[in-house]
């Protein structure tokens, strides 16, 4: 006998299947993740019942098997981004429900006015296959590298770096548009939840380290003009000193596939690679069709289409505006 797949909204009804399924979770947000324990989030995920605040969850159902599924989006922005399912795909397991856990959640983001669903996957994970069966396609490739608390102080890197202001994002926005590949750009910028510290060469913001601090760890991600590659190293480490949580969490920093020479840097600094990843990416503008399993029909929701961040979206504006013979932008891959 052919079994509907049962997809809805997390209820409270649905609390204690949420909490039983979670001690088995699969984190695809690293930045979540690593710094406040996506798989512990019950109080977030009840607070998306009562008070929504960017996050949606999804429950599933197909015979014996419940998939409970969470993506982060908000109206801000231009893309959604996957935080977990629960429970993980196991490597000879029917992913069914997964599939279809993957097409409601790109079709929920899409109501709600994502242009793109983004989940980072552990390239071994079976998950990987399954989300390109779903049509996600791999936009780039990265490496966590991880190192402990660094409670001894470094050693004094001879540069300073200062967090960046309000009048910074000009020049953060194109240094970005100089180092992120162009086809890259609208997915592989920092979260607008980042903070950021920012390194100048005579007024010009030649290096941006953008962070995030949680109960768990650090995560960083650092973006450097080729001319200043050099000096990586005492750049990375003059941030880890301006960030106080570095002393006493784990530090985790994503290196993308397009920074391969940050790797010299990490070893210099002590780090070791950890995770490798893919970067996979769901386009939702022209709309969610799937032909490898049947689709899941949810109840409509508004939603308003995302205005670019100004990182992302002055990046051409910002690139117009540097001096005569600025430098050139990377080359694409």
């Amino acid at each position: 006998m052919y079994s509907q797949t049962d997809i809805h909204a997390l209820k409270l009804l649905d609390l204690p299947l949420m909490l039983r399924l979670k001690q088995n979770a699969i984190v695809l947000h690293s930045e979540l993740g690593l710094t406040e324990d996506a798989r512990g989030q019950s109080s977030a995920l009840l607070s998306s019942i009562v008070f929504p605040r960017g996050l949606h969850t999804l429950v599933a159902h197909l015979d014996d098997k419940d998939v409970v599924g969470q993506f982060r989006y908000r109206s801000d922005e231009a893309n959604a981004h996957i935080v977990c399912l629960a429970p993980t795909l196991e490597a000879h397991e029917d992913d069914t429900i997964w599939l279809h856990m993957l097409d409601a959640m790109a079709e929920q983001a899409g109501r709600n006015g994502a242009q793109t669903l983004v989940g980072e996957v552990e390239l071994s994970h079976r998950l990987f296959e399954t989300m390109r069966r779903a049509g996600y396609a791999v936009y780039s490739r990265q490496v966590i590298w991880r190192h402990g608390p660094v409670a001894a102080a470094l050693e004094p890197p001879g540069l300073t770096v200062s967090a960046e202001t309000e009048d910074d994002q000009i020049g953060i926005a194109a240094l970005l548009g100089s180092t992120i590949p162009r086809i890259l750009q609208t997915v592989m910028g920092p979260s607008t939840d980042m903070a950021g510290l920012v390194y100048r060469v005579e007024g010009r913001i030649e290096a941006y380290v953008a962070y995030s601090e949680g109960k768990h760890g650090v995560y960083l991600m650092p973006y450097l003009h080729p001319e200043v590659l050099s000096a990586a190293p005492d750049i990375v480490a003059a941030a880890l000193q301006q960030i106080d949580r570095c002393r006493k969490l784990p530090i985790y920093v994503c290196v993308r596939g397009y920074q391969g020479w940050l790797e010299n840097a990490m070893l210099d600094l002590g780090f070791d690679p950890w995770l490798e990843q893919a970067v996979m990416v769901k386009h939702l503008t022209a709309g969610v069709r799937q032909t490898s399993f049947e689709r899941v029909k949810l109840a409509t929701s508004g939603g308003q289409k995302p205005a670019a961040t100004l990182r992302m979206a002055s990046v051409k504006d910002a690139q117009r505006s540097r001096l005569p013979g600025s430098r050139k932008a990377m080359p694409r891959f």
